[in-house]
């Protein structure tokens, strides 16, 4: 018994030994512990210098703060916080007695991201077989069987496809009513458009498919979404409508006159789910970096989290599906956008999942790299009226990437690969030339012969520079290739 026992524990610590990543890799994204970044195979150089592009947007004010948190193969490789949770007290930049700086758990009011969890919900549904997605909306909601709505589906809803316009006829938060007032009000709103024949982000889409998860099960959405999907994933930091004492842990949004709330902070910035109660299908969700990254590992995991099933495969799988192939460049899953180079820039792919929030939010998560890229920020602090965040929403992308890509040879490779299928290069047999000569560099980076890795390189540079002014390749490409190979020489000086 004795020996059988040893020999179990032998067992044990050699899996420990050689599988290191094995008990460590939830944990990690879980409590928020930040490894070293050759641990997950990335560069940790490209992660340092997302901290000047960070700097350089908080000095040209595009935004008062951001919490950035990077992490692959479920494990964080950066979470870092800069600038304000709270500076102005009014939208003319005054500053505050006792401004309140960013910290890592920071919790934000994120926004349009909202309506991930809405989609989550609505999938939970369906995997318990309460409808199908092509089911008409107004079989479970029948005055929304009005102006002429008969046929709309719930996937029209979940993809914006339905011909809603993007916002109420008329600005809901000026209305008198109940929150059931006020979503009778919404229900009844006329289509734009005939369903199924034109992509147009909605809000109400949203909204009304938070009606249809309390119709359907009979609690608010505030109260579904607790019990089914941030309590299972142990999500302490995401809530709606949260609670005063938590002030000081969320990040301020916008001087609102209009709404006579003075300086947003603790309350939703969105004044429709304000209206709502600050429960709605479209925004409402208030989160933290650490607790979406669990939201996002769930999503790789196949809707699994530490043993719980939180979404079916199949719910997983048609949450990552083009729905839109009719709409180029529209490419829409079932909540989560897909392969939106605009600000997933070099991780986009055709399952490269996302969503940005108007308050300054975006995700992004590839299942193909493993990786999940997440920068949260309050640009709308003390005023929307400010410059875009699209800019440094694809910095945290394109360093993610890079991050990725100038690990080593096998890396760029992958870019290539991913650019040629882009139709980046002007001839096949040019990214054929660049695979060729990487495949060189990644021989001898087996051997460790770091003077002919970096003679390969360097002669991989040049190859990018004929190419360019050969007229190969255009110069966003260029611009990727060289700084890559760049990074991955720095690797190896």
């Amino acid at each position: 018994m004795k020996n059988r026992l040893l020999m179990v524990i032998t067992i044990l610590m050699t899996i420990v030994l050689l599988f290191p990543h094995a008990e460590l890799s939830n944990a990690s994204i879980a409590e928020s512990i930040v490894v070293e970044a050759d641990r997950a195979q990335m560069l940790q150089q490209p992660l340092d210098d997302l901290d000047d592009e960070i700097e350089e947007a908080l000095a040209d004010k595009v935004m008062p703060g951001a919490v950035v948190l990077i992490a692959r193969d479920g494990e964080i490789v950066k979470h870092q916080a800069y600038g304000y949770a709270a500076r102005y007290t009014d939208d003319q930049f005054t500053e505050m007695d006792n401004p309140v700086h960013m910290q890592e758990e920071t919790i934000f009011d994120v926004a349009s991201i909202s309506k991930l969890f809405t989609a989550t919900a609505i999938m939970q549904l369906w995997d318990q077989g309460e409808f199908e997605l092509d089911d008409p909306v107004y079989w479970y909601i029948p005055e929304f069987a009005a102006q002429d709505k008969e046929d709309v589906t719930i996937r029209h809803l979940l993809t914006h496809t339905s011909g809603f316009r993007p916002s109420t006829t008329e600005p809901i938060h000026e209305m008198e009513g109940t929150r059931e007032e006020l979503l009778d009000f919404v229900l009844n709103e006329p289509l734009q458009n005939t369903p199924g024949t034109a992509y147009l982000y909605s809000d109400v889409d949203y909204i009304t498919l938070g009606v249809l998860i309390e119709r359907v099960s009979g609690e608010r959405q505030d109260d579904f979404v607790r019990e089914f999907i941030t309590e299972p994933l142990n999500m302490t930091d995401t809530m709606y409508a949260p609670s005063a004492d938590l002030q000081n842990r969320i990040a301020a949004t916008e001087y609102q006159p209009w709404t006579n709330r003075g300086i947003v902070w603790g309350s939703v910035h969105d004044e429709k789910a304000w209206a709502l109660d600050g429960v709605a299908g479209h925004a409402g969700v208030f989160s933290s970096a650490p607790d979406l990254a669990v939201f996002a590992e769930m999503m790789l995991n196949k809707g699994n989290h530490e043993g719980t099933q939180i979404l079916s495969e199949e719910a997983v799988e048609l949450m990552n599906t083009n729905w839109n192939e009719a709409f180029p460049g529209q490419d829409q899953g079932l909540g989560w956008e897909l392969n939106q180079e605009w600000y997933m820039d070099d991780l986009a792919e055709l399952n490269t999942m996302g969503h940005t929030g108007y308050t300054g939010t975006s995700i992004v998560v590839s299942p193909n790299k493993k990786s999940v890229t997440i920068l949260l920020t309050n640009r709308v602090h003390p005023t929307r009226d400010t410059v875009s965040t699209n800019t440094i929403r694809k910095k945290a992308a394109e360093k993610t990437a890079d991050s990725i890509h100038a690990w080593n040879a096998a890396g760029m490779q992958m870019m290539v690969e991913r650019l040629d299928e882009r139709g980046a290069f002007n001839l096949s047999s040019d990214a054929h030339a660049l695979q060729l000569h990487l495949t060189a560099i990644e021989q001898f980076e087996n051997k460790g012969d770091q003077a002919k890795v970096i003679k390969h390189l360097e002669g991989l540079q040049q190859l990018i520079d004929y190419l360019f002014i050969h007229e190969g390749i255009d110069n966003a490409t260029y611009d990727d290739l060289q700084r890559t190979a760049d990074y991955l020489l720095g690797k190896w000086q």
